[in-house]
């Protein structure tokens, strides 16, 4: 398997630590609004990862945190916690904020056919752990105390921007000029591991400290989270582009200051989800979520299958327009392959040659769009019904599609469309509205419909 290697920006060969055991760490959410369909995209990419790795025989375990304090409305360790603000805006205590959120964030997953990883674990949980790993990178002399908070000193790293080449864009954020407003820090890439109740006396969520009561800082929680239940290698570390600086930056630095040695080999990032206004953000005002695209009249899965569509490392551009179009593509081939009528056994030897142009596809650096062309393969072969529907229930194990289960009534919605715009095609010929007549025809060829004379009247097929 290749994948493309931030930590190097380049393709590797994906070799674990320890023989097929993958050790694979998830940023999950700050749980203090609702995720928008940009955050899902980056964790639907995680989920095809860790699915195929799976598929292809590897020992997966994956972790997650949640993040239910310490990650500030500025990058630059500066500005609220963004929990206590969710707190404030709803008028809710920081932990109602959390639990809230949590679910709601996990009932988005489910909807989207995202499998929760084996070990999810808020922040607060952790808190001994964080304060522990502050102390040993203070006794190695790579964390100081100033003004209360505790700094990680990056001087003493050979080399902080280990990222090397990352977009403009993604690293504006870490030296923008108000990172220099804090007069504690030695040097303007510090970033602090622990505050106290210097800098937040109002802090809702605070906890005894060697160096005073306070909290941790965002950065610490990943790197110790990861360590406590993955041990010291690390095969795998995932997240949006935009974490890779200074996120994934800072959690390098702390934990191999920690460790002592290399933490983690390969790092894997998931390009932006773009509207018409750019970069998909909370901070735009009213975001897209799954509940309003469901509102909307689409199937979550509908949105998991455009993600699909394109690669992870390509920015993503929403659309209404094209999320009907695959909306189209999606009740197509759910009724195709609800058509199969399966008989016998399947002939696994000529599965195999479709198996192998998957995986193929997989290996390249998760090209899920030539996986979904793998789908459409299939369909179009000469293979048994019965082979077909074994090799595409495999496959759905990787691209979560739902595609030998969908609802029925989403296959049956699009029966309902087309039969209607029989109807109506129907009764513009009898009127003799010959414009509203090719209209629909042409609307319906474009729906791959092929419309069949019967002695019973019109019936219809969907084509390829």
């Amino acid at each position: 398997m290749i994948l493309y290697n931030t930590l190097g920006q380049k393709k590797m060969e994906f070799v674990p630590h320890e023989g097929n055991k993958v050790n694979m760490y998830t940023c999950g959410p700050t749980v203090y609004h609702y995720a928008h369909i940009g955050n899902l995209r980056t964790y639907i990419m995680e989920d095809v990862l860790e699915k195929y790795l799976r598929y292809a025989g590897y020992d997966v375990t994956r972790v997650m945190n949640i993040t239910d304090v310490g990650h500030l409305t500025s990058d630059a360790d500066t500005g609220d916690d963004k929990m206590v603000q969710g707190a404030k805006r709803e008028h809710k205590t920081v932990m109602e904020i959390a639990k809230f959120y949590t679910d709601a964030f996990f009932e988005d997953c489910r909807k989207l056919n995202i499998k929760t990883p084996d070990v999810v674990e808020p922040a607060t949980n952790c808190i001994d752990d964080f304060i522990n790993m502050v102390s040993v990178l203070i006794e190695k002399g790579y964390a100081y105390l100033a003004g209360g908070n505790v700094y990680f000193d990056t001087s003493k790293l050979d080399d902080y921007y280990v990222f090397g080449n990352i977009n403009a864009d993604d690293l504006e954020v870490g030296v923008r000029e108000d990172v220099t407003g804090d007069e504690n820090k030695r040097n303007k890439t510090d970033f602090v591991l622990w505050f106290t109740k210097s800098k937040f006396e109002d802090q809702a969520l605070k906890w005894d400290s060697p160096w005073g009561t306070g909290y941790p800082g965002w950065h610490i929680e990943c790197s110790s989270i990861s360590i406590k239940h993955l041990g010291e290698y690390l095969d795998i570390h995932c997240g949006g582009v935009d974490n890779a600086f200074p996120h994934h930056t800072n959690e390098i630095a702390q934990s191999e200051a920690f460790l002592g040695h290399k933490w983690c080999n390969y790092w894997f990032h998931v390009l932006h989800l773009n509207d018409a206004r750019g970069k998909m953000s909370k901070s735009k005002g009213e975001f897209l979520t799954v509940s309003l695209l469901e509102k909307n009249g689409y199937d979550p899965l509908v949105y998991r299958m455009f993600c699909l569509q394109s690669h992870y490392r390509k920015p993503l551009t929403f659309s209404y327009d094209s999320l009907d179009n695959t909306a189209k593509a999606y009740d197509k081939l759910v009724k195709r392959i609800s058509s199969l009528k399966p008989e016998g056994e399947p002939e696994l030897d000529r599965a195999e040659p479709y198996d192998k142009s998957f995986r193929e596809a997989l290996d390249n650096d998760l090209n899920t769009s030539l996986g979904l062309t793998a789908v459409y393969d299939v369909l179009k072969s000469d293979l048994s019904d019965s082979t077909k529907r074994y090799l595409i229930e495999r496959f759905d194990e990787v691209l979560s599609l739902g595609l030998c289960d969908a609802k029925t009534e989403t296959k049956g919605s699009i029966d309902s469309e087309i039969e209607a715009l029989i109807a109506k095609r129907q009764e513009a010929r009898a009127n003799k509205d010959w414009a509203t007549a090719d209209k629909i025809r042409d609307e319906l060829a474009s729906m791959h419909v092929k419309l069949i004379d019967t002695p019973d009247g019109i019936k219809f097929e969907i084509t390829e």
